[in-house]
């Protein structure tokens, strides 16, 4: 157990030595159904980064990363198949949308939060309802930098499965200072790394045609394109600081101080283009 320990040790030294001194919370919180799910929540100050991951009870593995320097947002879903429906491998969906740093704490504030009773259930005090997004682009994970480097690690096995909007471009297009002043150039470079699902080779044939499908829901040919549409639930995770105030004493006004986080919940509802209905099996 000492050598263990002294092996831990020296992994965070070291970690910090390179620059990457992340910190961990493990949480324990109970779903909407009453199952409870651990999840692992990492902060990277050095990246401005923060990561949260958990599986959910149907064994899909869903992966939240924040990307504050850069204002991005990447839910990863790895989806089990249904062995029983012809569906023999797991696959990957990555969604990058455009992310306001004050819906989550910042990663200094996050690397500094600890737990006194780590086999505590918690519950959100707040519930942020649900989000839908139509994912009306493709991105092309390998000149996805342009938006976030992290996108290109992440959403590695969900090269042909990455997705983002035209809204969220838009966005990041007014980041201040991320290019070049002439906004044109920033568009192009934006522009590049993403394609519509009009611009897809229909399998068999060698021009583009419109891709205007059904919801998967509405359509019985499991090898018809459709759009798919996903639910992910992050049930837990802090999304702001408390403030209190202290006591004053009639001379001056009452200073207000950090007492605490508020933590959220909340849902994404995530509508995208599926080869095929074979691949979205769950929204029936």
């Amino acid at each position: 157990m000492r050598r263990l320990n002294e092996f831990l040790a020296i992994c965070v030294v070291l970690q910090c030595f390179y620059g990457v001194c992340t910190t961990h919370l493990l949480i324990n919180v109970k779903n909407q159904g009453g199952d409870i799910l651990l999840e692992t929540i990492s902060s990277n100050v050095t990246e401005d980064l923060i990561t949260l991951e958990f599986q959910r009870s149907d064994g899909t593995l869903v992966t939240q990363l924040i990307d504050f320097k850069n204002e991005v947002q990447v839910i990863k879903a790895l989806v089990l198949g249904e062995e029983e429906r012809g569906q023999n491998q797991y696959q990957v969906m990555c969604f990058v949308n455009h992310f306001y740093k004050v819906d989550f704490i910042s990663s200094d504030a996050m690397s500094k939060l600890r737990q006194k009773n780590p086999g505590t259930v918690r519950v959100a005090e707040e519930d942020r309802g649900h989000v839908n997004y139509t994912m009306d682009l493709f991105l092309d994970v390998s000149q996805s930098k342009e938006i976030s480097k992290h996108v290109t690690i992440l959403c590695a096995e969900a090269a042909g499965s990455t997705y983002t909007r035209n809204d969220d471009i838009k966005q990041w297009i007014q980041r201040p200072g991320k290019y070049l002043k002439n906004k044109c150039s920033s568009e192009e470079l934006l522009m590049a790394a993403v394609y519509n699902f009009t611009n897809v080779p229909q399998s068999g044939m060698n021009d583009t045609r419109s891709l205007l499908v059904s919801k998967c829901a509405d359509t019985s040919n499991l090898w018809a394109p459709c759009t798919c549409s996903l639910e992910l639930c992050i049930g837990w995770y802090p999304c702001g600081l408390k403030f209190c105030k202290g006591k004053s004493d009639g001379k001056k006004v009452a200073s207000t101080y950090r007492c605490g986080i508020k933590t959220c919940k909340k849902c994404f509802i995530f509508s995208y283009y599926s080869k095929m209905k074979q691949n979205c099996l769950w929204d029936e």
